[in-house]
């Protein structure tokens, strides 16, 4: 298939693509059986481990880069597309992920986990940070620049941010306690503006991927979308 113009590497191919596609997806798939191997009450409660936004992003990235090896592997243009429609969402949630986990455990840890409950650090580097750098570098060296305005990128940030708070609070009605500590401590007030701060800092992460996008690619009007993310560019 013709690569597109600003698209730095090749892809789909069978070199460096499937490499690190594989090597992304060999690491969820790690993440994957660490997470069936823990012993903890959240896992036994309705809705088990995807109570966690993290293991709901895990499952994306998951879904993006089966898509993205089996263009590899068959040079589909297809199953291509496919894994650059998913990334528009995966990519910016891993990198939300990301920046919520490091930002609220410098504040403090308690507010995530209890004490007894902390990873070690090759595991919670595998869960917090790994699906965020794979999905960026995939975004940055081996895919077409996004197209979704900073419009659609904040209606797709505030879709996913209500549907996890309305998810967490089904399962709440359930087992009677939060997966994070930190929802716990919220009123309604305090918890609709977090979810409406984390729908902005996903809008923001789509941003600031575009931008990383433009400068290393070159593409300057991709640049100053980002930096103008509302207004349209010529």
């Amino acid at each position: 298939m013709t690569r597109h113009p600003l698209q730095r590497l090749a892809a789909p191919s069978r070199t460096f693509s499937l490499a690190l596609h594989t090597a992304g997806l060999a690491s969820f798939l790690m993440s994957f059986r660490f997470l069936n191997e823990l012993l903890h009450p959240i896992a036994h409660g309705f809705g088990g481990n995807y109570q966690h936004l993290t293991n709901i992003g895990l499952a994306l990235s998951f879904a993006t880069f089966v898509a993205a090896v089996l263009a590899d592997l068959t040079l589909s243009p297809a199953l291509f597309r496919l894994k650059n429609v998913l990334s528009v969402t995966s990519a910016p949630l891993e990198v939300l992920i990301t920046l919520l986990y490091w930002g609220i455990r410098a504040v403090d840890k308690k507010l995530l986990f209890p004490p007894d409950f902390e990873l070690a650090l090759v595991p919670d580097l595998s869960f917090h940070l790994a699906p965020a750098v794979a999905l960026t570098l995939d975004l940055l060296l081996l895919s077409p620049p996004y197209t979704v305005p900073a419009y659609g990128a904040m209606a797709i940030s505030m879709t996913i941010a209500f549907l996890y708070w309305g998810w967490v609070e089904f399962c709440f009605s359930y087992n009677g306690w939060y997966p994070y500590p930190i929802f716990a401590v919220l009123d309604t007030a305090q918890r609709v503006v977090l979810f409406t701060f984390s729908a902005s800092l996903m809008t923001g992460s789509t941003v600031l991927l575009k931008w990383l996008y433009g400068r290393i690619n070159g593409y300057g009007k991709m640049e100053k979308e980002a930096h103008k993310p509302l207004k349209k560019v010529q």
